[in-house]
C-alpha cells in the first residue's frame, strides 16, 4: 500500500474524537494522554538518537507532535477549572 492509498484510506474512517490511553485512567484524561505522548516522544528521541535516519527522525518529530497538542490541550483544560467566568 502505498503512503497516499493509506492516507485516502484513513480519511475515510470517521473521526469519534475519542482517545485510547495505555494506562489506567487517573484524575484526568488528558493528564494521562499527555503522559503516554511524552513516553512515545522519549521512545521516538531514543530510536532515532541510535539510528539516525530520516524516517526515524520523522517518528520522533511526529510524536513531539502529538506530545505538543497533548500539552496544549492539558493546559486549556487546567485553565477552564481554574478561570473564574
Amino acid at each position: 500500500m502505498t503512503t497516499p492509498e493509506l492516507k485516502h484510506l484513513l480519511d475515510q474512517v470517521p473521526d469519534t474524537r475519542e482517545i485510547v490511553l495505555r494506562r489506567e485512567r487517573t484524575w484526568s484524561a488528558d493528564h494521562d494522554a499527555w503522559r503516554d505522548a511524552c513516553e512515545d516522544t522519549w521512545a521516538a528521541y531514543r530510536g532515532w538518537r541510535l539510528v539516525r535516519t530520516r524516517d526515524s527522525y520523522l517518528t520522533y518529530r511526529a510524536a513531539q507532535d502529538r506530545e505538543d497538542a497533548a500539552h496544549d490541550t492539558l493546559a486549556q483544560t487546567q485553565m477552564s477549572r481554574t478561570t473564574v467566568s
